[in-house]
């Protein structure tokens, strides 16, 4: 990763992962894909290979980004999708041109358009969004326990209790602070 650029947090759900390309969304919000260049590079780091990307198409995902937040959010509290991120999210979906394709070692891979166009890349988050937005897959949406994140994550425990988006941010920081709070009370 280039120097200058904060670390990609990459998880195993598409969708969830690409919604942390912007992180601590109540606190000091960290932008993870802030350039083109970043956007082409997330895209890469999870199969996606583009070939290019324009300030029009990181708009697009950003737009597409938010939308799944809003969406994954609402579904993890049971409430009503929001017709505005439903729309765009399913707008992505449609306008790209990918197909899923068995790769060799038996997993499914996604290939793009004969262009390697972002709107396509943009598709199969959109599409990994409603399957599990739709419930669809094995687990459930549930949103980070840190106060300063809040963002949504995709739980396949076996209890489906996860408590943190990532166990290795902020599941640490919780429990730091947890730790020094005790200290701190002992010491007193």
């Amino acid at each position: 990763m280039p120097a200058g650029f904060p670390d990609f947090r990459l998880g195993t759900v598409l969708a969830t992962s690409f919604t942390a390309t912007l992180t601590e969304r109540r606190g000091d919000a960290v932008e993870r894909i802030p350039t083109p260049q970043r956007l082409v590079d997330w895209l890469a780091v999870n199969g996606l290979a583009v070939d290019s990307c324009t300030t029009a198409q990181l708009e697009l995902a950003r737009e597409l980004r938010e939308s799944i937040h809003a969406a994954a959010t609402a579904a993890a509290l049971q409430g009503a999708l929001p017709a505005s991120a439903v729309q765009v999210i399913n707008d992505r979906s449609t306008q790209g041109r990918a197909a899923a394709v068995l790769a060799p070692e038996g997993k499914r891979r996604w290939q793009l358009g004969s262009a390697s166009r972002v709107e396509d890349a943009l598709s199969v988050i959109a599409a990994d969004a409603i399957s599990i937005i739709a419930g669809e897959r094995d687990g459930k949406l549930a949103l980070c326990a840190s106060p300063t994140c809040q963002a949504a994550f995709f739980d396949t425990s076996q209890s489906r209790t996860r408590k943190w988006c990532d166990m290795n941010t902020c599941g640490n920081r919780q429990k730091k602070a947890r730790f020094n709070a005790n200290q701190r009370k002992r010491s007193l």
